[in-house]
């Protein structure tokens, strides 16, 4: 409990799994531009933790690495980093803002879940992995947008997401999956590019805001799109076809 500061030196190149969970009174930690690797919950439940500065080599945050994290504020992901584990950084309630570099490909399951103070998300283009209920319950999250790279939103990815308002999916994506947006009561507006094939189950259930769809693609290829039962938010907004989007 007396640790309050860590700082890891240059020679350092990896944290070893929980290495730090459960210090309930460390309040900063700044990682050395030498650490590749912060491994599986190697701040977990460090329920003091405000300030995160990361080295500008880290590849892979691990599962569980700043679980439960709960008044940490914010967090800047270097470009050197390509994968942010599984629950990450779940039930980090207060964090606000997390800017997530140019190189991460993979966006594990739960990574950001119940992050009900996260306001902004920049998901990359090189993110082509976002997993499921990686988002899940960001209440303060207003808006989304999808990168091209991504060809699949996972189950409950962005489920419970009560403050979003307006999605923006990118043009890779083939399938929206079960529960992807489910109960996003203020969702208004979707973009839904022409590469989606399938909707899955409850995708938009319990969206009673949505009113407006914009979809690139035409009536036809709607038509097309196997979107499974229920969904019935789709049946109840007006579709504009061919939309072209604004660059």
């Amino acid at each position: 409990d007396s640790l309050t500061e860590i700082v890891i030196p240059d020679s350092v190149t990896t944290i070893g799994d929980y290495a730090f969970s459960y210090c309930d009174g460390l309040t900063s930690v700044e990682i050395g531009d030498s650490v590749t690797t912060i491994g599986d919950g190697a701040f977990y439940n460090c329920t003091k933790l405000t300030s995160v500065s990361i080295g500008d080599s880290v590849a892979t945050i691990g599962d569980w690495a700043f679980y439960d994290c709960t008044v940490l504020t914010e967090i800047v992901i270097p470009d050197s980093v390509t994968v942010i584990g599984a629950s990450a950084f779940e039930n980090c309630a207060e964090l606000e803002a997390a800017l997530i570099g140019n190189s991460v490909n993979v966006i594990g399951d739960s990574a950001f879940e119940n992050c009900a103070g996260l306001k902004s998300v920049n998901i990359g283009s090189s993110v082509n992995t976002i997993g499921n209920y990686a988002f899940f319950a960001c209440t303060s999250l207003t808006s989304v947008s999808i990168p091209g790279s991504v060809s699949h939103i996972g189950e409950a990815t962005f489920a419970y997401c009560t403050g979003i308002s307006d999605v923006k999916i990118g043009s890779g994506v083939v399938e929206i999956g079960t529960s992807a947006f489910e109960r996003c009561t203020g969702l208004k507006s979707i973009l839904i590019p022409v590469s989606v094939i399938e909707i899955d189950k409850y995708a938009f259930s319990a969206c009673a805001a949505l009113t407006d769809v914009y979809y690139t693609g035409s009536l036809h290829q709607w038509l097309n799109i196997e979107i499974h039962i229920p969904n019935s938010a789709l049946d109840n907004a007006t579709i504009y076809y061919n939309y072209i989007p604004e660059e």
